[in-house]
């Protein structure tokens, strides 16, 4: 699970909540009054209903799904990843046999397939050539899920304020039949027509843009790694010796995290 995520919806959550409710009670207002149906119609619906336009129906059913990889998150160890292909390389110099034996117990899928590609053996251009394509177009579906949520962002501030205007008509088709508590009624009619705002504002700034944005850093560190293993497995194929393939990968990672011989 991804905690930095969790923790951050449940404090931004924690803190607007308690914001209202602290201002409530200063004011003697009942902080239900921001719990309005119709406003979360208004800006959902609206949202949901753009999005639906804007993108393939297949993606937005799989709004929850790609949410859920928000929330598990699931950096992996680079460092590990490094041994990993160090170790490997060592067995890749003795023979394919030998390299194919060792495939079981490679954990990374991607770096499975490579290796299995140097079995069957493929060219290093032709390695580096299918690797790459499936680095590219992994990217590109996976640009296209964070989009999604950029384009929600932006949609729920625009459904908030049609909320509000709708909610400005009928309070000013209010005052225009007349009536004795006029500003009561205006005051009253503003502040739920401003709830719209709330909503869209609230759900575009604290879920769906931080989510894209989060998906958009998973996308970047998960080509990272998978262009350090693509090297990795070229230079297997070439029986580099170990020294040189981990001196070599080192160059994806920060120095800080650079691992040496013991």
């Amino acid at each position: 699970m991804d905690f930095a995520t969790i923790f951050g919806v449940l404090i931004g959550a924690g803190l607007v909540g308690g914001a209202i409710f602290m201002q409530g009670m200063n004011t003697g207002t009942n902080p239900v009054v921001f719990l309005d149906l119709t406003s979360i119609m208004i800006v959902l619906g609206g949202t949901l209903a753009a999005t639906a336009i804007a993108f393939p129906l297949k993606e937005v059913l799989r709004m929850l799904t790609i949410m859920g990889a928000v929330f598990r998150g699931g950096k992996v160890q680079m460092g590990g990843l490094v041994d990993e292909i160090v170790d490997v390389a060592g067995v890749a110099r003795k023979g394919p046999k030998e390299l194919e034996s060792a495939i079981g117990r490679v954990s990374d899928f991607f770096f499975r397939d490579g290796v299995q590609m140097v079995v069957d053996g493929y060219a290093v251009e032709e390695i580096r050539s299918i690797l790459e394509t499936r680095v590219e177009y992994r990217e590109e579906r996976e640009r296209s899920e964070a989009g999604l949520f950029k384009a929600m962002g932006r949609f729920s501030p625009a459904f908030g304020m049609i909320g509000t205007l709708i909610g400005l008509v009928y309070m000013l088709k209010g005052m225009g039949a007349g009536g004795e508590d006029m500003a009561a009624s205006l005051g009253s009619g503003m502040a739920t027509a401003l709830i719209t705002t709330f909503y869209g504002a609230l759900l575009a700034n604290l879920i769906f843009l931080p989510m894209s944005e989060k998906l958009s850093n998973q996308i970047s560190s998960k080509s990272t790694i998978q262009n350090m293993v693509t090297e990795g497995v070229c230079l297997l194929a070439m029986k580099k010796h170990p020294l040189i393939v981990r001196e070599k990968i080192n160059s994806f990672i920060p120095p800080r995290e650079w691992k040496r011989v013991d």
